[in-house]
């Protein structure tokens, strides 16, 4: 049975999450070659520094492979990286004609694949389903066209808007299968960020779910208080991680963290601690998208700074109260309810017995990719 183009194009797409989280930081990339009507090779980048999505699809279409078109979801890379260049791949197979969904934006491609492919005499077509794929990849676009990587803030909190006591107390909001839940988001972002606060506090972990690639860490800690004890720094050898400290920050502090295998940036200090757009633009070469789970304290500044693009809000059916128990975001707010930041496509999912809601930032990068429909998986 023969399959249109789009349908055929969904299925890369779908393919392309089968990268989350090995391929990280590079986005996520599914290709399909089909060749008489029939899908001869699938593939998907799968880990980073791996064969790209063109390699493995035309891999696993061996011979068939000549004379298919290929259908791929990111312009095939031309510059030789970690592996050469998708395009010599394709004009080695002999595909006949290359459909990708949307431009690369890095600067290394950003447009030459048309040239280099027709120069082979491969015929070549852009823009099927492009803000499909520009929303899969959407933290990868960020970063090249903001310096900025995508923002998750997540929180668990009661159904009165508390995340902790008023003594500090926060084990647990909420249940088991929340708490997995939240793993497995983490898993799908390229770095997970907390205050010191969260650190002093919980002594986290920040895992992901077990069997998978760890997310890096971050912690905004001004003063570079953070304990050489700690989950977060006795794990600084596995797992790459990134303190964001004040240029006044004691410089004994800054060694022994820089000894115990931090990876220590310095950065302006502000009244809110230490300035976390710098912090983030320093990331974004190390990871396209930051789970930020807090504290109220960070969570607030980010939000302040209008650097937040999506929310995962866990929602406990408890009550809490106390009225200086802790809020999820602090800052200094707005300053009237009209101002309030909405969230767009939001969408709900039981946890275990809590509530996950989800949704993006009107007015952050996702805002603009708003109406777009999400890849389901295709019948192809």
């Amino acid at each position: 049975m023969a399959h249109s183009a789009e349908s055929l194009m969904r299925r890369a797409l779908e393919l392309a999450l089968r990268g989350v989280p090995g391929a990280f930081p590079n986005p996520v990339v599914g290709c399909v070659l089909e060749k008489d009507g029939e899908v001869v090779g699938e593939g998907a980048h799968l880990e980073f520094g791996g064969p790209h999505a063109e390699v493995n699809a035309i891999a696993a279409a061996g011979d068939r492979a000549k004379g298919s078109t290929a259908y791929v979801t990111l312009e095939p890379c031309t510059h030789f990286g970690k592996t050469p260049p998708c395009t010599d791949a394709l004009i080695r197979a002999g595909v006949r004609q290359v459909v990708y969904a949307v431009a690369d934006p890095s600067p290394k491609t950003a447009g030459r694949a048309r040239a280099l492919l027709e120069a082979a005499g491969i015929a070549v077509d852009a823009g099927l389903l492009e803000l499909q794929a520009k929303r899969q990849n959407a933290p990868f676009f960020k970063v090249h066209q903001l310096g900025l990587p995508w923002v998750t803030a997540k929180w668990a909190m009661t159904l009165d808007g508390k995340i902790a006591t008023s003594a500090g107390l926060s084990k647990w909001i909420t249940g088991d299968d929340a708490r997995r839940r939240a793993r497995a988001l983490r898993a799908e972002h390229g770095c997970v960020l907390v205050g010191i606060g969260t650190v002093l506090a919980d002594d986290p972990s920040l895992a992901g779910p077990e069997g998978v690639r760890p997310p890096k860490r971050a912690v905004a800690d001004a003063s570079a208080r953070l304990p050489l004890e700690s989950q977060v720094v006795r794990g600084a050898g596995a797992v790459e991680t990134f303190v964001g400290v004040s240029r006044k920050a004691p410089e004994a502090n800054v060694r022994k963290l820089e000894s115990a295998g931090c990876r220590v940036v310095p950065l302006d200090e502000t009244v809110d601690g230490v300035d976390l757009r710098q912090f983030l633009a320093a990331l974004a070469p190390h990871a396209t998208s930051v789970f930020a789970e807090g504290g109220s304290h960070v969570l607030g500044s980010l939000f302040d700074g209008g650097l937040v693009d999506e929310v995962c809000a866990f929602i406990a059916p408890s009550v809490l109260g106390g009225a200086l128990a802790t809020a999820p975001v602090g800052g200094r707010g707005k300053s009237g309810p009209e101002l309030a930041e909405r969230l767009i496509e939001v969408r709900s999912e039981a946890a275990g017995e809590d509530l996950l809601v989800r949704g993006l930032l009107k007015s952050g990068y996702g805002g603009v990719l708003a109406g777009v429909t999400r890849v389901a998986p295709s019948a192809v």
